[in-house]
């Protein structure tokens, strides 16, 4: 099981890539309703692509395109946070862990909104 850990890895690359395999990890372990599944499948992606439009964004052509991608990044975090609000849990160590994944993904909202106020 991936856990977040206390201690938040400064490179965004990993603590990125740390919160999308901690989202599967929670993912895989919950129950599979009819209403989970699908809100499993929108955090999985949106979780994934918080670090998938980061490498995006270091790879960046020009300012304005890095602006753009780190925007999209702060968005797919602020969005991972809402689909884990709506994932049932069945249990309180799960409810323990999505609470964390919520707290991870408000962070990672707040660092990308700074990074994209520091662009302008």
């Amino acid at each position: 099981m991936t856990e977040i850990r206390n201690s938040k890895p400064y490179d965004l690359e990993e603590r990125t890539l740390q919160f999308a395999k901690a989202v599967i990890a929670l993912a895989n372990s919950l129950p599979k309703t009819m209403a989970n599944i699908e809100t499993i499948k929108q955090v999985i992606r949106s979780s994934g692509s918080v670090g998938a439009n980061y490498i995006e964004a270091n790879e960046a052509l020009s300012k304005k395109d890095f602006a753009v991608r780190v925007k999209i990044c702060r968005k797919e975090a602020k969005e991972s946070g809402y689909w884990l609000k709506l994932v049932e849990v069945n249990s309180e160590p799960h409810e323990m862990r999505r609470q964390s994944l919520i707290n991870e993904a408000t962070e990672l909202t707040k660092i990308f909104g700074s990074i994209v106020e520091k662009t302008k």
